[in-house]
């Protein structure tokens, strides 16, 4: 069975208390086995709790935590997908209830229509309610809007006693579990607080930065303009043009931007865009979807010679100054979701996606590691910058105002642990930190230095949950 057969691979019949299935994080490296239970009531989750047996249980989603985060090697693996009623919309208010397993996409299509939207999304629509909580995910508005969990009104946590707990910001118990990586219990349900739009539209500015200085000072001169903002970089380029990148930053698109005299017919991204027709339902969702990636490639295929003809391409192809384009969500948001399966493109051996975040003030580090990256030549297509905001009150969130790089490199890079291990070094130095829902192999000794409130995090595991429960294979490794 392939290594990613948790992903694809329907579920198991519920409960089954002897299946095991390899699982593996959406990078596709280390796959370990587990029992593959999927709840589909509350009931069924607590019974599915008690029976994990002596190597504990983890929740998992839909799969897209890149590292170990959702597998336990030889025990239990909840799968949530089963719990995904949306139970109330105060349509008024602009609040959803939900069960965990529910989808940010799912949420799009119903809440859309109404004129609402989730509050942060990250680079995919294809993560649960309950899994960004878990991770305390964050998107490309996060200098305005901080993550995920702070729109969460309250949750329903099932907890190692079998008890189900309403939890609510600013106890322990929701800061522990606001980025706990699922250690504190199963996330059932959830009320968060949505964000009003006019259309499904967004209206995009695009630009290119010549270089790494360049494109810090357009995001700090800039960035309080937008509610979206975030650029693609070119890891490959060096020298004069290191850090070069096209910044790309949006806002909701008003309907009187639907409006606007212009011709009747105008390119956007995503296609043809008839501004009659957008006018008629400015609050569809649509989305686009091309064919998957094959299930094999060869390894070596997307190396260094592949990957900077397409950086290069696509530096290229972006206007030195646009304004004003409008981009579907689905576009402007998910682009890679328009291609199943799209992990597969590293090959079997997978990926390592790499994000840190180190504090303003400490720009020479990041443009250390940049320079590193690039003399090292890793072949990145997927290198994204950003700036945070203020950091958020969830003891393992990974957030703190600064600047956030994420970069996917082959696996089959040679050195690549010993060269990852030096920039773990670098971001430590610098009081930084590397996200740990796409950790794959973070040394544990460097975790306390990363997350100060680490301490705290563990004194609540080991009263909340003595016997250990609630386990994963990142929680092994690291010691969480």
């Amino acid at each position: 069975m392939p290594a990613d057969a948790a992903a694809a691979a329907p579920a198991p019949s519920h409960l089954s208390p002897d299946r095991t299935t390899p699982v593996t994080g959406w990078g596709r490296t280390a796959p370990t086995a587990a029992r593959l239970i999927r709840p589909r009531t509350y009931e069924e989750a607590a019974a599915a709790v008690r029976a994990c047996g002596a190597r504990g249980g983890i929740a998992r989603g839909l799969g897209r935590a890149y590292g170990d985060a959702a597998q336990n090697a030889g025990g239990a693996v909840l799968d949530m997908t089963g719990l995904d009623r949306v139970h109330a919309i105060d349509a008024d208010g602009g609040t959803v209830l939900c069960d965990a397993g529910v989808s940010l996409h799912r949420l799009m299509e119903v809440l859309l229509p109404l004129g609402w939207f989730v509050p942060v999304t990250p680079g995919t629509r294809q993560v649960t309610v309950g899994g960004a909580i878990a991770a305390d995910i964050h998107g490309t508005n996060h200098h305005v809007s901080g993550s995920f969990a702070r729109h969460v009104l309250s949750l329903e946590l099932l907890t190692a006693d079998g008890e189900i707990r309403t939890v609510v910001p600013g106890t322990p118990l929701f800061d522990a579990t606001a980025g706990g990586m699922g250690l504190t219990g199963v996330i059932l349900t959830a009320t968060v607080r949505l964000l009003p739009v006019e259309t499904s539209w967004m209206s995009v500015d695009t630009e290119r930065a010549r270089d790494l200085d360049d494109l810090l000072t357009r995001l700090t001169a800039t960035d309080r303009y937008y509610r979206y903002s975030v650029a693609w970089i070119d890891l490959l380029a060096r020298g004069a043009s290191t850090g070069r990148a096209v910044l790309t930053r949006g806002e909701h698109a008003p309907l009187e931007a639907l409006e606007r005299p212009k011709p009747s017919s105008t390119r956007a991204r995503g296609g043809r865009f008839s501004r009659r027709d957008a006018l008629s339902s400015p609050l569809e969702f649509r989305t686009s979807r091309l064919p998957a990636a094959p299930a094999f490639v060869p390894e070596g295929l997307l190396g260094r010679t592949t990957a900077s003809l397409f950086n290069e391409f696509w530096y290229r192809r972006a206007p030195d100054a646009r304004a004003d384009e409008l981009q579907r969500i689905s576009t402007f948001f998910h682009l890679l979701d328009g291609v199943p399966h799209w992990n597969r493109i590293y090959g079997r051996s997978g990926f390592v996606q790499y994000q840190f975040v180190v504090g303003y003030g400490h720009e020479e580090a990041l443009r250390r590691i940049v320079g590193r990256i690039s003399a090292r030549r890793c072949p990145s297509f997927l290198a994204v910058l950003k700036r945070f905001g203020e950091g958020d009150p969830g003891w393992l969130s990974f957030p703190l105002p600064g600047w956030t790089l994420a970069l996917d490199i082959p696996a089959s890079l040679p050195g690549l642990g010993a060269f990852l291990d030096g920039l773990d070094g670098e971001v430590a130095a610098a009081a930084g930190r590397v996200y740990l829902a796409k950790d794959a192999r973070l040394r544990p000794e460097l975790l306390a230095v990363m997350y100060p409130r680490l301490p705290e995090f563990r004194a609540l595991r080991r009263e909340l949950d003595p016997r250990g429960v609630f386990v994963s294979d990142l929680a092994r490794r690291l010691g969480l």
